[in-house]
């Protein structure tokens, strides 16, 4: 099963920008639907972005599009997602999962990051 670690959080003001890595192990990486999904403090965690197998088809969050772009690197087993024009609002921590179906929804999900903070400063 593959386990996933995230990395490249951190601070930054707002209109700045970071890349967040989550990177698997194991040899079936390439058959995962990867997804990123946020929780802020006091609040419920949600969808950020998503990524079919082949990279074919990417997902967004209304909040986010234009913002953030996902992309993955099977042959590095890794997906990132790059953060522009950050806000305060981003503030969270962000979590990478793996599936095996398209969708928003953590349900569809069982492999979990650990998370990674991001803080944007106004």
């Amino acid at each position: 099963q593959v386990q996933l670690v995230e990395s490249g959080g951190g601070l930054v003001q707002a209109g700045g920008s970071l890349r967040l890595s989550c990177a698997a192990s194991g040899r079936t990486f390439s058959s995962y639907v990867m997804n990123w999904f946020r929780q802020a403090p006091g609040k419920e965690r949600e969808f950020v972005a998503g990524i079919a197998w082949s990279s074919v088809g990417t997902y967004y969050a209304t909040s986010v599009r234009g913002r953030f772009t996902i992309s993955r690197d099977n042959a590095k087993n890794t997906a990132y997602l790059q953060m522009n024009n950050l806000k305060p609002e981003d503030t969270a921590v962000y979590y990478c999962a793996a599936g095996a179906v398209v969708s928003r929804s953590q349900n569809s999900f069982r492999i979990w990051g650990q998370g990674t903070q991001v803080t944007v400063s106004s």
